[in-house]
């Protein structure tokens, strides 16, 4: 069983020799990001449910918990993790999904990682352990630190503990099946948007638009009376294999680019196949990472970023370069939590 003295011990070791070190869960997110080097860290050993409290809609778990044992105790009192994180493997850890920031099918409308995180604590580069947010919304006011934490791919520091609030399962989940082009599915999507409907997830792909409908049963059925299409039976299997990129659209060796788009935008002219979720505002695309500069031109034109999520010369920068000014924040914020640079360098930019 690892401590946190554990930790403190390989943090100043490693900031002594101006060495690095890579923080490492479960592993199955180490492809993400920019290459990047040092020691292997791990964390799978700091691992245990600190609290939860059902009746708060409150879990507090070490870093190295397993996501599934998680996912397995909410479960039991028909409670969930909104966001939906992927595993992309059965190893997958508790603080390695809030590290990573991805969130799956439900985000758009229920929101990301960084919105259900409601305190954290995290050691920095000098070995210290910092404490941030609290275990209830009412702790949580002002400029919340413990959400920078969520999608900073442990470049800030390492994670310790998490709160995040969860949320009760639907009552009844039911999904719909449109047979429909890109344009009239972003339409659709749009207009439904801006509609008291129980959306929960959105799906269109090769001229196939899925809709998961989740909430009371009264809800889902005027919906489903209102919208049409075609009911989908036993669809809890589509829905997981989009969240964890086994939907066929993802097999391949094709870069996978990640696009992120103002969900009114209409279709985006570019070679390669495209999946779009979140009502629109997120696309995936298959195409090679040399197509980089066109790529990020178009998103950009639209109001949006671009990421090359898996695969390619990571040569042309995962992430979509940052503006100046916002480049110097990150740099000020990473010489603050890691002045010594020891955790997970490179690997965001």
């Amino acid at each position: 069983m690892q401590d946190i003295e554990y930790f403190r011990e390989r943090v100043l070791a490693a900031a002594a020799r101006k060495g690095a070190l890579r923080i490492r869960g479960g592993g199955t997110k180490d492809w993400y990001g920019q290459h990047f080097d040092g020691d292997i860290l791990e964390t799978r050993g700091y691992r245990g449910i600190v609290d939860y409290e059902p009746t708060e809609l409150v879990i507090t778990a070490r870093c190295g918990t397993p996501l599934a044992e998680i996912e397995s105790a909410l479960a039991e009192r028909n409670q969930m993790l909104a966001f939906e994180p992927p595993h992309f493997g059965p190893n997958a850890s508790f603080g390695g999904a809030i590290a990573a920031g991805l969130s799956g099918p439900r985000r758009a409308n229920c929101g990301a990682v960084r919105d259900f995180v409601l305190g954290a604590k995290v050691m920095d580069g000098k070995g210290e352990v910092l404490s941030f947010g609290g275990q209830v919304m009412k702790n949580v006011a002002g400029y919340d630190v413990s959400r920078l934490m969520a999608g900073s791919l442990g470049t800030l520091g390492l994670l310790l503990e998490v709160s995040v609030k969860v949320l009760p399962c639907a009552v009844r989940e039911t999904t719909l099946r449109f047979d429909i082009d890109e344009i009239a599915a972003l339409r659709r999507l749009n207009e439904w948007g801006g509609q008291p409907l129980p959306v929960s997830a959105s799906c269109w792909h090769n001229g196939v638009l899925a809709l998961r409908l989740s909430g009371a049963q009264a809800a889902v059925d005027a919906a489903v009376k209102s919208l049409g299409g075609d009911i989908v039976e036993n669809a809890d299997q589509f829905w997981l294999a989009l969240r964890e990129q086994q939907h066929p659209f993802f097999d391949g060796d094709e870069a996978l680019w990640r696009l992120s788009v103002p969900s009114t935008t209409s279709a985006l002219v570019l070679k390669g196949a495209q999946l779009i979720e979140w009502g629109g505002a997120q696309r995936w695309l298959r195409a090679p990472s040399d197509a980089a500069e066109s790529i990020r031109a178009t998103v950009a034109a639209a109001g949006g970023h671009a990421t090359l999520f898996r695969g390619g010369d990571k040569r042309v920068g995962v992430f979509q370069p940052l503006a100046p000014a916002v480049a110097r924040i990150h740099e000020r914020m990473k010489a603050a939590f890691d002045p010594s640079n020891v955790f997970n360098p490179g690997r965001m930019y």
